[in-house]
């Protein structure tokens, strides 16, 4: 196994590999993760994942496939990733996707009104789970 970076992960230490240690199946998917968001790196996700080539490879795919140009445009497509990833609780994805989303266009007042409605969404559903609110014939 080559020496590769570390970031801390609670009690155990993550291996990240990095470009010049992957291996040549781990390159051409960075390459192409590079080219595709114009960076000279990739992110950690990214290197945390390449210690099985085959999950980094069709993670990618999936991310390159839903983020690819199509109805919605690319920055609702980051501000969904980014609700996603603030509801699943992910920092890591919050805080890439937060930086994903400024690049794309998303302005403070933008970015204030989205956690005013992740707020209000997180309050509203725990409300209609607790009180097991039927749902109505025309949202069906």
């Amino acid at each position: 196994m080559t020496r590769a970076a570390t970031a801390q992960g609670g009690d155990q230490q993550r291996k990240l590999v990095e470009y010049n240690e992957a291996s040549p199946e781990v390159r051409v998917v960075f390459d192409d993760i590079m080219a595709a968001r114009g960076m000279s790196d990739v992110g950690n996700l990214w290197k945390a994942l390449a210690i099985h080539p085959p999950t980094l490879a069709r993670t990618w795919a999936g991310v390159r496939e839903v983020m690819r140009p199509g109805a919605l445009d690319p920055l609702t497509k980051e501000l969904l990733y980014l609700v996603a990833s603030m509801v699943a609780g992910c920092t890591y994805c919050t805080a890439t996707h937060t930086a994903f989303a400024r690049a794309r266009g998303m302005t403070e007042e933008m970015y204030g009104e989205l956690l005013a409605i992740v707020g209000m969404a997180a309050e509203t559903n725990r409300f209609a789970e607790v009180l097991q609110v039927p749902i109505e014939t025309a949202a069906r």
